[in-house]
């Protein structure tokens, strides 16, 4: 069996930069994000679901999930992102398995946004990480790198599980409200742990 930890955090937490740090020493990294994305592309396998449900103004002129006309449709109704995720988490839980099962590494770091939303992955997951950081952290740093107004933000920040209930499923914290180089030693830290972990599990 490969020893799974789900790492997870709320947009802006750095949960890309923790688990490039992650891959870096080793581990597997299976990330949902990085699925999805693959799934919408074009000639992605949601795309024609996708389209049928949601029209031609949601598909780029190249045949990828427009995301930005999708994510102002989802936010503006929870009906449509239901739909969305109806479509695309499946698909995605799916594509996630099978690379896990396919990995060879000492451990698998499974990258999961929406851990505490969806409910899902948990029967996979040995361990649960969540990269944690202050609401004002999490706006500042996506604002700055999505180019976003600081109100499309903080609505994207609402419709995602608050901070508490992220603290409340975790097995490790990795504090990351610091400097960018304050991520690197509570990465190796936890790194040498699930090494240990793996190793113990039959």
């Amino acid at each position: 069996m490969t020893y799974v930890v789900a790492l997870t955090g709320g947009i802006g937490s750095g949960k890309s930069a923790a688990a490039d740090l992650f891959g870096r020493l080793g581990a597997g990294i299976v990330d949902t994000d990085t699925i999805a994305h693959a799934l919408t592309a074009p000639g992605g396998a949601a795309m024609p679901e996708i389209r049928r449900c949601f029209g031609d103004a949601v598909v780029a002129a190249d045949g990828r999930l427009d995301r930005a006309r999708m994510r102002a449709l989802a936010f503006a109704s929870p009906e449509t992102r239901r739909l969305l995720e109806q479509i695309l988490h499946p698909m995605i839980r799916d594509r996630a398995r099978g690379e896990i099962a396919a990995s060879r590494a000492p451990y698998v770091m499974l990258v999961v946004p929406l851990l505490v939303e969806t409910g899902a992955y948990r029967e996979v997951a040995d361990r649960i990480a969540v990269v944690d950081c202050s609401r004002e952290a999490q706006v500042e740093r996506t604002m700055r790198r999505s180019q976003l107004a600081r109100e499309a933000v903080l609505a994207i920040l609402d419709a995602q599980a608050t901070r508490e209930q992220r603290l409340a499923i975790a097995d490790d914290v990795i504090d990351n409200d610091g400097e960018p180089a304050a991520l690197e030693p509570q990465v190796r830290r936890l790194h040498e742990g699930y090494l240990a972990a793996a190793r113990a599990t039959p």
